[in-house]
């Protein structure tokens, strides 16, 4: 028996994303403490693992998504499952820095082919071109991964140890995942051909056109995602230096994720009806223009700031789904989105630490750095509007 409606593949999907994304990238952030102290190691030597985790990931991605191409979502992720959960075993046996980063580094091979872009894939070998709200559904279920993750993480600590902890969430993917994703729809499995980035869709006579919006969007992509994990990392650290008590930071970063979930619901209810390009547009433009009005009020101003950051953060994850799909096509999506997301991994693993350094030197200051890196992200779609007229890519809308 599988499942069959439109919705009720995306309600599965978007539950066994939330639980991928709450047992691995959201993890370090309730443990990386309790497991550093029993493992006599610093706080950063496990973040250290976890950034590694991430490079892992992103040199995973491809492939996966190759397979996705081929075989489908559902074998893959059902698989992802497993590897998870043999992570986060190792994860909770390891006694060692040695055990530490053989757990992540399994944890890595299940990040680069069992998070959104995977997910993203799956959805496009079923629905073709008619992707764009299913991938916002997921997104929009997803979107609460923190806001269940960390308090389930706590508890489980708790009453259980950090060990406990990586021991429950492996088997909440052996027994609620791993058959929530057996339930998904079968695809017909399709024969595997190069797709390279550099291709783009089969009616596109200019591959070097394809190629320049390849580049754009993996610059896109890549500044996006160093934003995000930045803000991830350092949030409350940042609203401090910006002049706000610590316990306003918590409570202020605590709108990041309404603000995700609202500006989801809007881009699935009122952005649907524009191009998605347009939309991404949009959203890059949030975190420069809530970091300048922070710096330039200050603490008065966090929670803008946060829920400037926090909605054009939501949009964008699920541009980093449509905007390939609506550029490209459908045809080798889940190798193409692997390659054009190699870069952005990479810049999520040195983003806490790149950011780190620049708000220890500068303070508040930081926030130029990262607003800064928005606006490139912004003039680089505006690039690729230019490109894809020149280069013969039809922005269609999509809905």
């Amino acid at each position: 028996m599988h499942l069959s409606s439109r919705t009720s593949v995306v309600a599965a999907l978007g539950t066994t994303q939330t639980l991928a994304w709450a047992s691995s990238y959201y993890l370090p952030a309730m443990l990386a403490i309790p497991m550093a102290r029993d493992l006599g190691v610093s706080a950063p030597a496990v973040f250290a693992a976890f950034s590694f985790a991430l490079v892992v990931s992103a040199f995973l991605g491809p492939y996966a998504g190759r397979l996705i191409d081929h075989w489908g979502g559902r074998p893959v992720l059902m698989g992802t499952n497993v590897v998870f959960a043999v992570g986060l075993v190792l994860l909770g046996a390891a006694n060692s820095i040695t055990g530490l980063l053989v757990a992540w580094a399994v944890l890595g091979v299940g990040m680069g082919s069992g998070l959104y872009e995977a997910a993203f894939a799956g959805l496009v070998r079923l629905y073709g071109r008619d992707s764009r709200g299913a991938i916002t559904g997921i997104t929009l279920i997803a979107g609460f991964a923190s806001t269940v993750g960390w308090p389930l993480s706590t508890f489980l600590e708790a009453n259980f140890g950090w060990r406990g902890a990586c021991f429950g969430w492996a088997a909440l993917h052996v027994f609620l995942a791993l058959p929530l994703n057996w339930l998904l729809p079968s695809a017909n499995p399709q024969e595997l051909t190069e797709t390279p980035v550099s291709s783009a869709r089969a009616d596109s006579p200019d591959e070097g056109g394809s190629l320049r919006a390849s580049l754009l969007l993996s610059i896109v992509f890549a500044v996006t995602w160093f934003i995000s994990t930045a803000m991830a990392a350092h949030l409350p650290q940042l609203l401090m230096a910006a002049g706000a008590t610590i316990g306003t930071a918590v409570a202020v970063g605590a709108l990041i994720g309404p603000a995700q979930v609202g500006a989801r619901i809007l881009e699935f209810s009122v952005l649907r009806r524009v191009h998605p390009l347009l939309s991404a547009r949009l959203a890059t433009l949030m975190h420069p223009l809530g970091a300048a009005i922070l710096a330039l009020v200050g603490a008065p101003a966090a929670a803008v700031f946060v829920i400037f950051h926090g909605a054009g953060n939501g949009v964008l994850t699920i541009a980093k789904g449509t905007l390939p799909l609506v550029l490209f096509g459908p045809q080798g999506y889940g190798h193409r989105q692997g390659l054009l997301m190699v870069p952005a991994r990479i810049a999520q693993a040195l983003a806490p630490w790149l950011f780190g350094l620049c708000l220890d030197q500068w303070g508040a200051g930081a926030l130029w750095l990262s607003g800064g890196l928005g606006l490139v992200a912004f003039a680089a779609l505006m690039a690729l509007r230019a490109e894809g007229r020149a280069g013969g890519l039809e922005l269609e809308r999509t809905a």
